[in-house]
């Protein structure tokens, strides 16, 4: 059997969940083989399939002075010699359709940034590599969008995938996590991931000492949209990593301390097993934990 179609009936049936998590972006092979290490012995301890992710680009930056990473030649040397060290499938993701074709020999799950949910051409490249193809929701769009982008990707020849939810726009600078994308995304029919990091992310909302702007976030909000997720029963989590998010290089406001993963990933899978449907309005299920009763 195909590998795509293995790695992806076992995230499918994963229970409670599988985990998406890294660095966000590569900022050398000694933090990200070190970064791997923890993070595997950690969901291994839990029981839980993990999927490591880390970006060997960050194109979309809100300056051009942004750290972006070490660039697709050199990230995925670093991506390779993760996956062959820790036995772990590779998430990251592309930008323009000729990264496609290079990252589908090495990453097991191309992910479609969500500013690009809706490009065509990125996703039918994308496609043809056969690899799973994660695709974000865009902060503009409603969850009803992403069926047809899943179906851009069926169309092209490629059966796997699965969509992200990774919140909307609300004004400017600020990001909200409506728990019924989390439902209402299921149209698309595959596995639906909560991203609980970027989702807390304010675009372009961090001033800085020397003048400009960052994106800020809120970090401390990143148990309380995990919490959720897993209430509601997603198939998948998406969470960036790191083990100094006050010196990342990148989006460290919206990157959880890897000293803290063990704990709160203990609560979600208590919060996952321990959750059941209990109500269902206008299509939309709510679940609560057992406990709560």
């Amino acid at each position: 059997m195909d590998s795509s179609v293995v790695l992806l009936n076992q995230l499918k049936n994963a229970e409670p969940f599988f985990l998406l998590a890294g660095p966000n972006v590569i900022e050398s092979e000694d933090h990200i083989l070190r970064m791997a290490h923890h993070i595997k012995t950690i969901t291994t301890k839990l029981g839980l399939p993990l999927v490591f992710k880390s970006s060997f680009d960050k194109a979309n930056r809100t300056s051009s002075k942004s750290f972006r990473g070490p660039g697709m030649t050199e990230g995925l040397k670093i991506l390779e010699k993760v996956k062959v060290a820790y036995d772990i499938p590779i998430v990251t993701d592309v930008h323009e359709t000729i990264q496609c074709e290079p990252v589908g020999r090495v990453a097991d799950i191309i992910q479609i940034p969500a500013f690009l949910c809706r490009q065509t051409d990125l996703l039918v490249a994308a496609a043809k590599t056969g690899r799973i193809i994660n695709i974000k929701k865009g902060q503009f769009c409603a969850p009803s969008v992403m069926e047809n982008s899943a179906e851009k990707i069926r169309l092209a020849g490629n059966p796997n995938v699965m969509v992200c939810e990774r919140g909307t726009m609300f004004g400017y600078n600020d990001l909200i996590v409506d728990p019924r994308n989390l439902e209402w995304m299921r149209e698309a029919n595959c596995p639906v991931v909560a991203d609980v990091t970027h989702s807390l992310q304010q675009p372009a909302g961090r001033k800085l000492d020397g003048g400009g702007v960052a994106s800020g976030g809120l970090r401390e909000l990143i148990p309380c949209i995990a919490r959720t997720a897993v209430a509601v029963g997603v198939d998948g989590i998406f969470m960036e990593v790191h083990d100094n998010p006050l010196n990342a290089l990148v989006d460290g406001p919206t990157q959880w301390p890897l000293r803290h993963l063990e704990e709160l990933l203990e609560e979600l899978i208590a919060i996952a097993v321990s959750s059941f449907p209990i109500l269902d309005v206008n299509g939309c299920v709510i679940v609560f934990p057992v406990a709560a009763w």
